[in-house]
């Protein structure tokens, strides 16, 4: 992203759109869609024509969490962001300052031994940073639980009865967890998820995924929970659980075979599909954790498109944007989103990037 480019605070998504005015549902936001440098403006509600039968989309399940806490150090009060669950019953935490207008201060972890008390009598122990030079996010432990079942009961029982969504200080309110929930999250099994949502999903409506069903678009489900965003420094992603099952493997293969567009909703689950593909581009199932990092060098296997939302200037997503589009695209359709007022965020506009060599695309797109 060129340096001269700033997101002004005033183009922040301060609500859901369907909170915007009477009538409107989630689908009431603006659509850019770029091929190449080819720019062109839409309302989302026409994705479906600027798709066609044989194109798959991917979508991630991944429920969000009400993964905001608040609790105490000694007297101290703090907000607890609860992030990943580690294989080791282990929590992946995040400790933020309170603020009335969302918890935007963060503040550094530990020293190792700090416990924080949270609502319900539950406690947590700091044990060590997540990775090394960095004291944003802690590995904790719930005091008292054992090593598997207990610990994660207990953490899933605290955020159902005391937890929130994660915000930030650009919306204007709180807002009920169903907000943040997108049309194709599904419930786990054991009650993990996500601990910000998958937002590109966001604006689609079971209305909208019927109609893109009877146009041929089929849809493929994976899972990958997201950790807490690097709001301030946006750090490059740490490692997170996926799973691409057997069947959708087989939909992203049959779709790549038969010429259809591979078309990831969001970059998670760019993600967990890359994660999937062998250097063959063959994507088979898989599970576990992915510490993949997609960027214009290693670039993309399986892929063709990418439905997002807007990220600001310094976001390492943008560097899988451009393995997906290359540098001058992005470039140019992120001048185009500021010069049309685009709206940013968890509950902004969304930017389609399909193939140059689209033949559909001449009568859509203009420079």
């Amino acid at each position: 992203m060129t340096t001269a480019l700033r997101v002004p605070a005033e183009l922040s998504a301060r609500v859901p759109a369907e909170q915007r005015g009477p009538g409107l549902d989630r689908d009431a936001v603006r659509l850019l869609v770029s091929r190449g440098t080819a720019v062109a403006h839409h309302a989302f509600a026409e994705l479906p024509r600027l798709l066609r039968a044989g194109d798959l989309l991917v979508v991630n399940t991944s429920p969000t969490l009400a993964a905001a806490v608040d609790g105490r150090i000694k007297h101290a009060r703090v907000v607890v962001h609860f992030s990943t669950r580690g294989d080791d019953g282990r929590w992946a935490v995040e400790l933020r300052d309170p603020d009335p207008r969302g918890t935007t201060r963060a503040r550094a972890g530990g020293p190792a031994g700090t416990e924080v008390r949270l609502p319900g009598g539950v406690r947590l122990l700091l044990e060590e940073p997540l990775s090394a030079g960095s004291e944003r996010l802690w590995w904790a432990r719930v005091v008292g639980a054992d090593r598997d079942a207990g610990g994660l009961c207990r953490v899933v029982g605290t955020l159902r009865e005391h937890g929130r969504p994660i915000r930030y200080a650009y919306t204007d309110r709180d807002q009920p967890l169903s907000v943040y929930q997108t049309v194709f999250a599904l419930p786990s099994p054991d009650g993990t998820g996500s601990a910000e949502m998958p937002s590109a999903a966001r604006p689609f409506t079971a209305r909208l995924v019927a109609e893109l069903v009877s146009r041929g678009v089929q849809f493929a489900p994976i899972t990958l929970h997201t950790g807490v965003a690097s709001a301030e420094v946006h750090e490059p992603p740490y490692p997170e659980r996926f799973a691409v099952p057997e069947a959708s493997a087989r939909l992203i293969n049959a779709a790549r075979a038969g010429g259809g567009r591979v078309v990831a909703v969001g970059t998670t689950a760019v993600r967990a599909v890359e994660s999937a593909a062998g250097a063959d581009g063959v994507v088979r199932a898989r599970a576990g954790w992915t510490d993949l990092v997609v960027t214009p060098r290693r670039g993309v296997r399986v892929v063709d498109g990418l439905l997002t939302g807007l990220h600001e200037p310094e976001a390492s997503h943008l560097l899988m944007l451009r393995a997906v589009a290359g540098r001058a695209a992005v470039d140019r359709a992120y001048e185009e989103a500021l010069r049309g007022r685009y709206l940013w965020h968890e509950f902004g506009d969304v930017h389609l990037i399909l193939p140059e060599e689209d033949p559909h695309a001449e009568r859509c797109f203009s420079n």
